[in-house]
């Protein structure tokens, strides 16, 4: 096993660029491997070019909350979203794209997913926006021929304290997971940080959907639990790039798949969605989509 690890570390110094950074895993006593992961790491130009696409992202999404109203439809924001990127020279990262997990493409720019919907919702024309809802806009971009993700979620007009709680608590779980993610700590440092901030105030963790890294591709490994244990996992080293994303709700983490592709709590409490995109540094790390 020791010898075929390292024909395999061999291999990558080959095949792979500097900016890659093979991760071997293995997992028990007779020295089984299960996993094997690529993590990249991003060019201190690379980052540059990845805050301004952030920035653009930021100003589009703050629009796209400020045009949510009552009686505004998936279709009206979608149609928004698309113009106002490739007005500014960007390309939509979710339009089209269908990654190793989807069924079927997705045929729009945006996700809107309201209430019990958690992400992947779409933006359809019969989506109507009513007073109370509690909605998640998810959007990403490409800029300069790197892509970066973010999500916001907002209330309609006068909505519930229940869900003017889960909007507080995702979003600090949200900023206790960046804090987190520093060069040096794990991705169970990540997910233990926001983990903790939701059972705290008397949330839980979709445990099911997950953040990843992001940059030369929408999805790029690894996966970012909202859940972990402190000190475990893959160590965070400086230029990683991940979008972390906590979605948060009451009572149960299980969910259902719907027929359209996107997902929602299995016992349809509110549930509540927050996405940056971030560079890994070593003391304190960059909010990119900010």
């Amino acid at each position: 096993m020791r010898k075929f690890i390292k024909t395999l570390l061999k291999l990558s110094t080959i095949f792979f660029p500097n900016n890659f950074e093979l991760i071997i895993g293995v997992g028990n006593t007779r020295g089984a491997i299960n996993y094997f992961i690529m993590i990249t790491t991003k060019t201190q130009q690379e980052i540059k070019t990845l805050r301004e696409g952030g920035k653009l992202l930021s100003r589009i999404l703050k629009q796209l909350a400020q045009a949510a109203k009552p009686g505004v439809s998936g279709d009206m924001l979608d149609k928004m979203a698309y113009d106002l990127i490739t007005q500014a020279g960007a390309k939509p990262a979710f339009l089209n794209y269908q990654a190793n997990f989807m069924d079927i493409p997705f045929t729009h720019s945006l996700c809107v997913s309201k209430n019990e919907v958690i992400v992947h919702g779409v933006p359809t024309k019969d989506l109507i926006l009513a007073v109370g809802d509690l909605v998640s806009l998810d959007l990403g971009l490409i800029y300069k021929n790197l892509f970066v993700d973010s999500a916001i979620s907002i209330g309609i007009g006068k909505i519930s304290d229940k869900k003017k709680k889960l909007l507080t608590v995702t979003k600090r779980a949200l900023l206790e997971g960046i804090k987190a993610a520093i060069a040096g700590h794990t991705l169970g440092d990540v997910g233990y940080a926001i983990q903790s901030c939701a059972e705290k105030n008397g949330l839980v963790v979709i445990k099911n959907l997950v953040g990843h890294g992001v940059g030369y591709e929408l999805h790029e490994s690894p996966e970012v639990f909202n859940f972990g244990r402190p000190h475990k996992g893959i160590v965070l080293n400086k230029g990683n790039v991940l979008a972390l994303e906590p979605m948060l709700t009451y009572e149960s983490g299980e969910i259902i798949e719907n027929p359209d592709g996107s997902f929602s709590t299995l016992n349809g409490e509110p549930a509540c969605h927050f996405e940056h995109s971030i560079a890994v540094m070593p003391q304190k790390s960059l909010i990119l989509t900010l």
